[in-house]
């Protein structure tokens, strides 16, 4: 019998409390109390979660545990997530809650139907505690809201933990279940991972069925391990008829990250300037040449990689977002459309100054771009980069800049991958002097999510030890 971690067991991975759970060391309902304190400790600070439901979860839990002693745990796709706590973003329909899209202008409705992810998880067993915050329709890579309150970063709470995912990044890296589903169309799954110092993978475009579907946009599993993102891609993955974009499931094992794969001779490019946007910080630069050198000294080859995307490309995907925002936003009624946080009206209000050349025009840059980054990683097994090129900002800021004018800068590196459907994580590979995470971006071609998450695990065996995770404030 494996003895089990000695860590607290809010800090426990899924793979170590199923193994626990499997071997009757402890229960689901055990787990879920001890992750329900921890909550109760940060919360207060962290401003995380969204319709959190301790009494639903404590239901859950019984079920499992229930399960678990008969022997009879739910098992999906050969992975067991049955009694594992999770949490999922504000975006993701559960049937019966309200989805505020993060806004204080939206119509609190209960949604009719879990969504997909929402689906995938509740047939797999997790235990969902709620969701999680994120910022006026996922508009910002910042946890800053009109209807959630801010959230921060638990690793200062001084800073921003990003977005949109933010409340999955912050709630993962502070220890609310090993977990936690979030979206991404620019970035706002490995932005946020990156500044809060946990694994994500963004999938290529319809591996996970989300709904609704549309260009760029994915749903993806924030972790603290690759391991745990792994299987909960072997659940999230199953094709659902309601994403017309969704893919066929793959013949493999999502879980053996060993399988067919050897680091040496594998050809990596090293982009370092994406060709507009922030400068990256030395830190950052620092922390991202320091890792893809461990790489090349494990057998990799890493060779230079100019950027892919221009200023032209960004600035029509900017006057497109803008129009097709302000389309939905000056539809609301004015007492609706003012409860928009106002940075984002600011940003979406130029939109009603476009011509319809302009918006076309702008719509074409996206077919752009995705062309401009497949041709950039087809001569590489994968590219690396950084996922932000700073490591951290003021938890009141919209943005790294805060400027709505300039709403892109930051997610030079993140944005084209999405465009270009191509699978993308963020992994930690170093902290800035001041002590706030910097991510790793990994990327791979079109459809080989497996073989992202298999980098992303040698990398996690090969980095430097990163800093113990962060301790919630002391209570006043």
């Amino acid at each position: 019998m494996t003895s089990p971690p000695t860590k607290p067991l809010h800090d426990w991975s899924a793979a170590e409390l199923v193994s626990a759970y499997a071997q009757a060391q402890l229960s689901p309902v055990e787990a879920l109390e001890a992750v329900l304190a921890h909550i109760q400790r940060w919360e207060p600070q962290l401003a995380a979660l969204y319709a959190f439901d301790p009494d639903g979860a404590r239901a859950q839990a019984r079920a499992s545990e229930a399960r678990w002693l008969k022997g009879e745990p739910v098992q999906a796709q050969g992975v067991c997530l049955d009694g594992v706590p999770y949490t999922l973003k504000d975006n993701i329909a559960t049937q019966g809650t309200p989805m505020p899209l993060g806004t204080a202008a939206s119509l609190l409705t209960p949604a009719a139907e879990d969504a997909p992810p929402a689906a995938r998880m509740k047939e797999a067993g997790a235990v969902l505690l709620g969701k999680t915050t994120m910022p006026d329709y996922g508009m910002l890579s910042s946890g800053l809201s009109s209807f959630h309150r801010l959230t921060r970063n638990p690793w200062d709470l001084s800073k921003n933990p990003g977005g949109s995912s933010a409340g999955a990044a912050a709630a993962a890296a502070a220890g609310y279940g090993p977990l936690h589903v979030g979206t991404d169309i620019g970035g706002s799954l490995r932005l946020p991972a990156s500044w809060c110092g946990i694994f994500t993978l963004k999938p290529s475009l319809g591996r996970i069925p989300i709904k609704p579907p549309y260009a760029g946009r994915v749903a993806g599993p924030m972790t603290r391990t690759v391991q745990d993102a792994a299987m909960m891609m072997a659940v999230l993955s199953q094709p659902d008829w309601r994403d017309g974009t969704s893919l066929p499931p793959q013949a493999f094992v999502w879980t053996d990250l060993t399988a067919r794969f050897d680091l040496k001779g594998l050809r990596l490019g090293l982009m370092m300037d994406a060709g507009w946007g922030l400068a990256v910080e030395p830190d950052v630069a620092a922390a991202v040449h320091a890792a893809a050198r461990r790489l090349e000294l494990a057998g990799a080859m890493v060779e230079p990689l100019p950027g892919c995307s221009t200023r032209a490309m960004i600035d029509g995907l900017d006057k497109f977002w803008r129009m097709r925002s302000w389309l939905d936003i000056s539809a609301l009624p004015a007492e609706r459309r003012e409860r928009v946080l106002p940075y984002i009206r600011a940003w979406v209000e130029t939109g009603a100054t476009l011509s319809a050349s302009e918006l076309f025009a702008g719509y074409s840059q996206m077919a752009v771009l995705r062309d401009a980054a497949i041709a950039a990683c087809q001569p590489y097994d994968f590219v690396l980069s950084p996922v932000a090129p700073v490591a951290s900002f003021p938890a009141e800021w919209a943005s790294p800049i805060n400027d709505p004018l300039r709403p892109f800068e930051h997610i030079a590196f993140t944005l084209p991958f999405n465009m270009s459907e191509q699978p993308a994580a963020s992994i930690p590979c170093g902290v800035s002097r001041d002590g706030m995470p910097i991510g790793l971006q990994i990327v791979g071609h079109r459809h080989d999510d497996w073989g992202v998450l298999k980098l992303a695990r040698v990398f996690e065996r090969l980095r430097e030890p990163l800093p113990g995770w962060p301790d919630p404030p002391s209570p006043p």
